[in-house]
């Protein structure tokens, strides 16, 4: 039985989503700047991401003002109600910037500590991913309406479709290309989309067979994974841990495993 406050959430998460969506899309401006930098000059944040992490916690706090905020942008309060909502209101900006469409709002809703609910909008695509913890996932698109997602059956890694990132500090991305090109040759092969939602739900969606990377925050996790474990796919992050800064790792079963183990023996979680 569907919990009716779970209910509830995906449906603020939803609204919210497609309204920063459709600013972002319809709103960009044909100048737009770079308004500052994040971990180095070349990871930006624009003035777009801004005005849509106000418009997401504007929408949320009207209906739900006693609920707590964590955002990529700056939105952090604690709250009272248990519940607390993790934004990515533009998770691909650096794509955005250049006017590549991989790009998308994340949102995620977490009840006393574990999320419940996330949604991921992909403007350019016309797609939004949904789930709720153990309620399944599920997509929709102006090409293949409402579906339920389940990951790609299982391959051998040499067969697997793996997408990664790369961290905008110099020292940590000539580590990670490092690991990419030890891994190339073990794989059918590898891509970078920029996004890490996009990539979450991609694997969720059965486009990709896994996903890892290094350095993403809870922003860039939280809605993505949801809905690539509520398709499937396993997500960790080090063997026998949960997604983190140091790695995640999502892939169906039977690549998950390996791919984490040649992640770890490759060192990718450290310099």
């Amino acid at each position: 039985m569907t919990d009716p406050l779970h209910t509830e959430l995906l449906q603020l998460a939803k609204e919210a989503a497609r309204r920063a969506g459709e600013l972002l899309r319809d709103g960009r401006p044909a100048d737009l700047a770079v308004a500052a930098t994040k971990s180095s000059p070349i990871d930006v944040v624009t003035e777009m991401d801004i005005a849509a992490e106000k418009l997401i916690t504007g929408l949320i706090s009207e209906h739900r003002p006693d609920d707590g905020f964590l955002g990529e942008e700056g939105a952090s309060s604690e709250g009272s109600s248990g519940i607390r909502w993790v934004i990515d209101p533009l998770d691909g900006t650096v794509n955005y910037l250049y006017g590549l469409p991989t790009w998308a709002v994340s949102i995620a809703a977490e009840q006393d500590g574990e999320t419940v609910v996330g949604v991921v909008e992909i403007p350019m695509r016309g797609e939004t991913y949904h789930a709720v913890r153990g309620g399944g996932a599920w997509g929709s698109g102006a090409r293949e309406g409402e579906r339920a997602l389940s990951c790609r059956p299982a391959a051998p890694l040499e067969q697997a479709l793996v997408s990664t990132g790369f961290n905008y500090v110099t020292e940590v991305r000539a580590h990670q290309a490092d690991v990419a090109q030890r891994l190339i040759p073990l794989l059918r092969d590898i891509r970078r989309g920029g996004s890490a939602a996009v990539d979450l739900c991609d694997v969720a969606a059965g486009r990709l067979d896994g996903y890892y990377e290094r350095g993403l925050h809870p922003w860039d996790l939280a809605a993505g994974d949801l809905i690539a474990r509520e398709a499937g796919a396993l997500t960790g992050g080090r063997p026998g841990e949960r997604p983190a800064r140091d790695l995640a790792v999502a892939a169906s079963p039977g690549v998950f495993e390996p791919l984490q183990r040649l992640l770890e023996d490759f060192g990718a979680w450290h310099d």
